[in-house]
């Protein structure tokens, strides 16, 4: 059993900066792949980035198109915490920001390939 809990969400304005963290306890997720997703109203959750085990302390992260070259995740595996960094916040970001742990290995983009869920974290961005 995995318990996430997401923070640092909040209002700013566009072309701000926000960095959210997810802190996962219960197991270690030194190797486990990490999602954040998000969820705007009245639309699905849609896959934002992951970060994904290679080797020893080896990641890789991918990213959806829509964020790519803004949002940066990264993690402190000592920390069992993850970190979702956005630059240059556009209001179509907005949404309720997910983290997630992967069920499978590889590069998982759909919510069904993750069966641990935090409790979101709300982003505004809006002038």
């Amino acid at each position: 059993q995995v318990q996430l809990v997401e923070s640092g969400g909040g209002l700013v304005q566009p072309g701000d900066s926000l960095k959210l963290s997810c802190v996962a306890s219960g197991r270690t997720v030194l190797t486990y792949t990490m999602g954040w997703f998000r969820q705007a109203p009245g639309k699905e959750r849609e896959f934002v980035g992951g970060i994904m085990w290679r080797s020893g302390s080896t990641y890789d992260q991918y990213y959806a198109d829509s964020v790519k070259g803004r949002f940066t995740i990264s993690r402190d595996n000592s920390k069992n915490t993850v970190y979702l960094e956005m630059n240059n916040l556009k209001p179509e970001d907005t949404a309720v920001y997910y983290c997630a742990t992967a069920s499978r290995g590889g590069r998982p983009v759909l919510p069904y390939q993750y069966n641990y869920w935090g409790q979101g974290t709300q982003v505004t961005v809006s002038s």
